[in-house]
């Protein structure tokens, strides 16, 4: 029998230790979460293109999976409409919406996003996450958000459109109008009032789940089901645990590749995000590694049983901390209700109206677009407001897959730019042996004689050829009496070959104007990789320990210290 402490290393890390007194309010929590979260899947079945009972399918074993093998006691896994949003884009042309193949291929992308997150969690690179930026997140959700609820007009007017994204999307909207269908908009209106409503008075009330039973009590008892699209007849009963019939070519899974890869970012960032929210919030400990390969494994779950990709849910963690539940044993209680849904109560939905659950796609949608957000961001920084900006442009006018890629570049250029233009800065020894820093045009000595140059950021390819004009500009001509240019690595704690190289060559220049460059570390940390590599270099002679050293070295030289 494994020990407690084993045993939570391979599962139940997020529900262990669990009191007695906590069951009650985990269970009440998990009714809560059930009651928020069923017909939420459902609306998402509307932006994925896959039948409704997909959605449910998605809070059973998927849920089940990430509840019993994460590590977050917090992190809510389900349907998600940036996923979602990103698989109707991706399979628009590739099969009718809605058909058996059309939820094969979503079953595939899952087993594929599930066997690259379980890579991940083998081999540590979940920290790819951060590089996808809260800015560029923000836009990209808000984009989703913009494109979701604008799509969802149609459907709450009543007008089936086909499954297109970006202009095109746009594009449909006028057409659709001139055929609205007044019952349909009168239901959607409807259940939107009532949501709307009930949030007014609370956020804990169930308005989406009560808008949809009343919609359809109403489509029930009116016959209006004739007249109105409406979900039929679901299925009951357990999913059906099999590999997806899609013929599993090589072609296809590389054609189906970067839609599984950029799933794979958006999870990456928004779970990994939430999970360390809650975390820092509560003081408990986080193993991401363990994380990457629940939600792998909860989305092989996901392409088994017949449903779609599953993510992190900030609002459904977020709904269920504000409910009490505060261990993964209320996702099992939701997972549980659920079940029991599918095996008794499939019936209910058959007179749900296409317009609710549209008019519900339509709230989601406008609970993404995050106004408050951008505002902090422009007030924050005006440049990275813009960067956001750019992105929701790019989601709304040329669709999810576009949008997610130009998130992940313009991450990687916000990330290179702070590492290509450090702030750099001078140094001088005050009497009290502060040091004080100087912009770059004081070309001021630290010492006489000295001059100590602090390079703000790892040393690699982008940025050596800064480093170097840098250099230039502070050494051309030399400042009288210059002999000595030091480098203070204290922030450095790389140096790649380009920038080595670089080092070189701006150590033969310095020697043609007689200045001996050096290196010192002013933190005093003997064992920092970037010593090493610059003892490799250079020799130990050029590398000092402190400025103590660099003051002994400019003493012996005839250079004595103020």
């Amino acid at each position: 029998m494994p020990s407690g402490s084993k045993l939570t290393a391979w599962c139940l890390a997020g529900i262990l230790p669990l009191k007695g007194s906590r069951i009650l309010p985990e269970a009440v929590a998990g009714l809560t979460l059930a009651a928020i979260a069923v017909p939420e899947v459902m609306g998402y079945t509307k932006i994925a293109g896959t039948p409704v009972i997909t959605g449910l399918y998605t809070l059973l074993i998927p849920m089940a999976l990430f509840s019993l093998f994460g590590s977050s006691r917090h992190l809510v896994v389900g349907a998600d409409s940036a996923t979602a949003a990103i698989l109707a884009t991706s399979l628009a042309g590739l099969a009718a919406t809605g058909s058996e193949h059309y939820v094969a291929l979503a079953g595939l992308i899952a087993l594929m996003v599930g066997g690259v997150l379980l890579v991940a969690s083998l081999t540590r690179i979940g920290f790819m996450a951060d590089f996808l930026s809260r800015t560029v997140l923000t836009g990209f959700l808000t984009g989703v958000g913009i494109q979701v609820a604008l799509h969802s007009l149609a459907g709450m007017s009543g007008v089936k459109l086909p499954q297109v994204s970006g202009l095109e999307n746009l594009a449909q909207l006028p057409a659709a109008f001139l055929r609205i269908d007044p019952t349909a908009l009168t239901i959607s209106l409807g259940v939107l009032a009532v949501i709307f409503g009930l949030r007014f008075f609370s956020e804990k009330l169930p308005g989406a789940i009560v808008g949809l039973a009343l919609a359809a009590a109403v489509c029930w008892l009116f016959g209006l089901n004739s007249r109105v699209a409406v979900v039929g007849s679901v299925p009951p009963g357990f999913p059906v645990l099999a590999l997806p019939d899609t013929g599993w070519s090589p072609g296809l899974v590389w054609q189906l590749g970067p839609t599984a890869l950029a799933m794979v970012v958006v999870i990456l960032a928004q779970s990994a995000a939430t999970a360390r929210a809650y975390a820092a919030k509560y003081d408990e400990t986080l193993i991401e590694s363990t994380d990457l390969r629940a939600l792998g494994l909860a989305n092989l779950g996901a392409g088994l049983s017949g449903t779609f990709v599953v993510n992190g849910s900030p609002t459904k963690s977020q709904m269920v901390e504000s409910a009490g539940g505060r261990t993964q044993l209320s996702m099992l209680v939701t997972a549980a209700i659920v079940l029991l849904i599918l095996l008794f109560f499939t019936d209910l939905l058959a007179y749900l109206p296409e317009a609710a659950l549209s008019a519900l796609v339509f709230k989601i949608g406008l609970d993404l677009i995050d106004l408050k957000g951008l505002k902090k961001i422009f007030r924050t920084r005006q440049a990275e407001f813009w960067v956001s900006l750019a992105t929701i442009a790019v989601v709304v006018a040329a669709g999810v897959g576009p949008g997610i890629m130009l998130a992940i570049v313009l991450s990687l250029i916000v990330h290179t730019r702070h590492g290509y233009h450090p702030a750099n800065l001078l140094l001088t020894s005050e009497p009290s042996s502060v040091w004080q820093a100087h912009p770059l045009q004081s070309r001021v000595l630290a010492e006489p004689g000295v001059m100590i140059y602090r390079f703000t950021h790892s040393m690699y390819y982008a940025n050596a050829d800064r480093l170097a004009a840098e250099i230039r500009l502070l050494t051309e001509p030399p400042p009288d009496g210059l002999k000595f240019f030091c480098i203070d690595f204290s922030c450095v704690d790389d140096v790649d070959f380009t920038a080595l190289e670089t080092l070189k060559s701006v150590r033969a220049e310095l020697a043609d104007r007689n200045i001996e460059l050096l290196f010192a570390h002013m933190l005093d940390d003997p064992g920092s990789r970037s010593r090493a590599q610059l003892i490799a270099a250079f020799g130990a002679e050029h590398v000092l320990v402190t400025i103590d050293e660099l003051r002994e070295r400019t003493k012996a030289s005839g250079h004595s210290a103020s």
